[in-house]
C-alpha cells in the first residue's frame, strides 16, 4: 500500500515585519516625546544682587566660642571654668554676637550621658547655633 504522503513545499516559512516594525514605531515614538518632555528647562527669575550690595553684606562673623569638654571638666578660652559659668558666658555671648555661633568640642572618652545633657542645656541658651564638633 502505497500512502500519499504530504508533500512538503521547498518554500521558506514568511516572517510579517510590518507589525513589528509598527511596535518599534511606536516605542520609538514613545521615548522621543518623553524625553522632549523632560529635556524643557524651566527658569527661574531671580534679582542678581548688586555691587553696593554685597559689598555691604561682606562682614566677617564673629569667632566661635569654643568650650571643651575633657575628664578634668569644662574648659571655655583656656580657662577651667564650671557649667553654671559656661551657660552664663554662652548667653552673654549669643547676645552679644547675634551671628556667633557656641561650639562643644567633647573629649571622646566622655560618658555619651555627660555630653549629651550639656548640650542640651547649652542648645536652652542659644538655641540653633550650638552646635557640637566632630573630627
Amino acid at each position: 500500500m502505497r500512502f500519499n504522503r504530504h508533500r512538503s513545499s521547498n518554500r521558506l516559512p514568511e516572517v510579517n515585519l510590518i507589525p513589528m516594525m509598527d511596535v518599534l514605531m511606536t516605542v520609538l515614538t514613545f521615548f522621543i516625546l518623553i524625553s522632549m518632555t523632560l529635556a524643557l528647562e524651566q527658569g527661574v527669575e531671580i534679582r542678581l544682587p548688586s555691587q553696593q550690595r554685597a559689598v555691604s553684606q561682606q562682614t566677617t562673623p564673629p569667632p566661635p566660642l569654643v568650650a571643651k569638654l575633657n575628664l578634668q571638666g569644662i574648659i571655655v578660652n583656656d580657662q577651667p571654668t564650671v557649667e553654671a559659668q559656661l551657660l552664663e558666658q554662652v548667653k552673654t555671648y549669643l547676645a552679644k554676637n547675634p551671628k556667633g555661633v557656641v561650639v562643644l568640642q567633647a573629649d571622646p572618652q566622655m560618658p555619651y550621658a555627660d555630653v549629651v545633657k550639656l548640650l542640651t542645656d547649652m542648645k536652652a541658651m542659644g538655641g540653633d547655633r550650638v552646635s557640637l564638633a566632630i573630627e
